[in-house]
Order: C-alpha cells, then sequence, then structure tokens
C-alpha cells in the first residue's frame, strides 16, 4: 500500500538554482523526515528497509545513499539502506523492487524514494561508456545522448510535429499554474531550508521551474540544440533540475495495525526495453505487458501520469493508444515540462500527484505511472484508488 509520499520543491539545476550550495544527501533526509513526522503513528524502529536512487551516484549522491540518509534522518542504526540505480526510474524502481518485497513477506514497512543533483552531478559525469556500445554497432550513437533520441522519435513519428509537441508543452505549463492555484500541489511539498553564501539561509516552498508565461509564440523562437532545425527544444522537454522524494509503503495490515491510512494499493507493474536510440517510445510496450496480464485495456484506466521527459514521448505513449493529445486523464495537474525532472526522484513525484488525484475521484479505480528510461526502456506501474467507490 501506498500510505504517503512527500518530496521537495523542485529546482534549476546550475550555479543560481535554489538547491546550488545545499547538499544532494540534505535533500533527501528531509523528505524522509518529513515522512516520519507526517505519520507520528509509525514507530521508526518498524521501518524495514530505505531504498533511496540516484542516478549519478558519487559524492554527495553516493556512500549508498539509502543507508547514509536514514542515519542522517534519525532513523533507528537498526534500520538498513541501500542504493539503486534505474537512471530515470530510480525512485519508481524503488518502489516497486521494495513494494515486491512486502508482497514477499520480507518487510511490513519501506521508504523508497530518490534524489538527483543536476547541478553538482550533470548527467554522464564520470560515465565511461564501453567503446565496443559503438565499435560491435550495438546501439546507434545518438543514443547516449538523450535529446537526440528525442529527434530521432520526431523521425520515426512525423505526424507528431514541433507544433504539436509546443502545445503540450504550454498545455502542461497552464495546467501546473491552475494546479498550484488550487493549492493542489503545495501539500506535499516539504518547505526545504537552502544556504547561500552570499544571501545566507533561505526556504524553498515551491517549485522553481514553472513557466506560467509560457506561449506558443515563445516556444516557436527557442533554438534546438540537439538538431539544426530540428523539434526538440528547452520548451517543449523537461529542464536540469533538483530535488529529492520519498514514500511510505506498508502491508495493508501494517498499516492498519499501526494506524496508516493508506492512498493506494500497488496491483503490479512492468518494466520494457527498446532500442536504445529511441528510449522515449519504452512506456509502451512496458503498459501494453502490464494490461494485458492483468486483463485491462486503456479503457479501464481513469489517471495516467506520465512523465514529460520531452513532448514527442509523451505523444507518442499517447499516440499508440489512440489517446487524444489533451485527454482529461492524462497529467491533469500538468507535468515535468512545467515542474521539472531530478532524474532518479521523479517517479515518486508521478505517485504523488496519482494518489492525491485518487483522493479527489472517487469515480476512478485504476491509474498508471510510467515513464522512459535512459538507454532504451520504460516502466509503468499499475494502481488501484482505495477510495473507488464501486469498493464500496
Amino acid at each position: 500500500m501506498f500510505v504517503d509520499g512527500v518530496r521537495t520543491p523542485f529546482g534549476k539545476a546550475g550555479p543560481k538554482g535554489l538547491y546550488a550550495e545545499t547538499r544532494a544527501d540534505d535533500l533527501v533526509v528531509r523528505a524522509i523526515r518529513e515522512l516520519m513526522r507526517r505519520n507520528p503513528s509509525l514507530p521508526p524502529e518498524r521501518v524495514d528497509e530505505v531504498a533511496i536512487a540516484a542516478t549519478t551516484q558519487t559524492g554527495d549522491q553516493g556512500l549508498t545513499i539509502g543507508r547514509s540518509a536514514a542515519v542522517l534522518a534519525g532513523l533507528p542504526k537498526s534500520v538498513p539502506g541501500y542504493a539503486i540505480d534505474r537512471m530515470c526510474a530510480g525512485a519508481l524502481t524503488a518502489v516497486t523492487t521494495s513494494g515486491a518485497g512486502i508482497s514477499f513477506g520480507s518487510y511490513d514497512v519501506v521508504i523508497a524514494g530518490g534524489v538527483e543533483h543536476m547541478g553538482r552531478h550533470p548527467m554522464g559525469e564520470g560515465v565511461d561508456p564501453n567503446p565496443r556500445f559503438l565499435a560491435d554497432k550495438l546501439v546507434d550513437p545518438s543514443a547516449l545522448v538523450m535529446g537526440t533520441t528525442a529527434e530521432n522519435l520526431h523521425d520515426r513519428f512525423p505526424q507528431i510535429t514541433k507544433e504539436r509537441a509546443d502545445a503540450y508543452a504550454v498545455r502542461s505549463q497552464q495546467k501546473v499554474a491552475a494546479a498550484y492555484a488550487a493549492g493542489r500541489i503545495q501539500p506535499d511539498l516539504v518547505p526545504t531550508a537552502i544556504r547561500s553564501a552570499e544571501k545566507g539561509w533561505g526556504l524553498a516552498t515551491e517549485d522553481e521551474p514553472p513557466r506560467p508565461q509560457t506561449t506558443m509564440e515563445s516556444l516557436a523562437s527557442l533554438k534546438t540544440p540537439f538538431r539544426v532545425a530540428g523539434n526538440v527544444t528547452a520548451g517543449n522537454a523537461a529542464g536540469l533540475n533538483d530535488g529529492a522524494t520519498a514514500c511510505l509503503l506498508a502491508a495493508e495490515d501494517v498499516a492498519a495495525e499501526l494506524g496508516l491510512t493508506p492512498k493506494m494499493r500497488l496491483v503490479d507493474f512492468s518494466f520494457a526495453g527498446v532500442e536504445p536510440e529511441v528510449m522515449g517510445i519504452g512506456p509502451v510496450p512496458a503498459t501494453e505487458r502490464l494490461l494485458a496480464r492483468n486483463s485491462l485495456t486503456m479503457d479501464d484506466i481513469g489517471l495516467i501520469e506520465i512523465n514529460e521527459a520531452f513532448a514527442v514521448q509523451v505523444l507518442a505513449f499517447l499516440e499508440h493508444f489512440k489517446i487524444a493529445d489533451d485527454d482529461a486523464r492524462v497529467n491533469p495537474w500538468g507535468g515535468a515540462i512545467a515542474l521539472g525532472h531530478p532524474l532518479a526522484s521523479s517517479g515518486v513525484r508521478l505517485m504523488n500527484q496519482l494518489a492525491r488525484l485518487f483522493e479527489e475521484r472517487t469515480d476512478v479505480r485504476y491509474g498508471l505511472t510510467t515513464m522512459c528510461v535512459g538507454m532504451g526502456m520504460g516502466g509503468t506501474v499499475l494502481w488501484e484508488n482505495v477510495n473507488w467507490e464501486g469498493a464500496k
């Protein structure tokens, strides 16, 4: 059961971003502490595992960050932890792996999440790709540049034009602005201390990346850095961001025993591989496999939280399943194009938003969280709404 989820506000990566002088491990510690504060009936010693993902596991994102963050957060030394990496799907994988442990009976209560400080640790930092990838033609050279893989998707699906991608991006910005105005995103944001040698201490209370003033006209003028006269821009893709997420998972009977109130039930999950040079299509086979295994169709899915790494990647998913670009089921409160995508942390952000939507939408039984993954993968999780009116 997904009991609760929180995250730090997301910041822009770089020397002027919110968290430029804040440590990555301190971000995830803040999220873990907030989870424990919000669930006072949970004795800290009942936490059986802390699974924290990071894509670049070095520096302040290294040292087996699940364990080190647990110690720094003040959990008992008896609580173990580990680090996990599946690039963008790190936190999503932390949830599915530890959730599977709960279903197996190995755990009762788990904290799972992710952190990425892309300002301190740029994507690909310290990576040394084996020359055989290219020498043996195992992957196309473009597979190692995420923006180029998005351009490849535009090539594969020429009907997904730059204008369509820009229109999707504008809607994402508008939906985030509306959700913020309605106070829907703020409940799961953890006010986070930030430090600046120049300005002193401060407090991050809202996401830094959103650009509510975005228009089709402003996006049309942006450069296409991955290809001359291309389609992918900084406006129709997620930015480079810093942030952390954490969620609390528990077995259903243990949640009842401890007085915890679950928000949704993890039903099943699936991962799939695709050609790395079109990694953005990864959610399609992962979702197909998941729906088939559970004898469901997309008509049975009432809410879809898909990570907006690139607009074209989302649109390719929607087109495959014959879903309209502006279908109300898809990212009702916006997504990563506006909110940001701190790589390994994003999976739990999707879950947080789905859980909140489930509370409002008691008519919906099933929802998905899904995302593409670097090096040619996709991951999808099927969730059931515990508040579904049909169960009463």
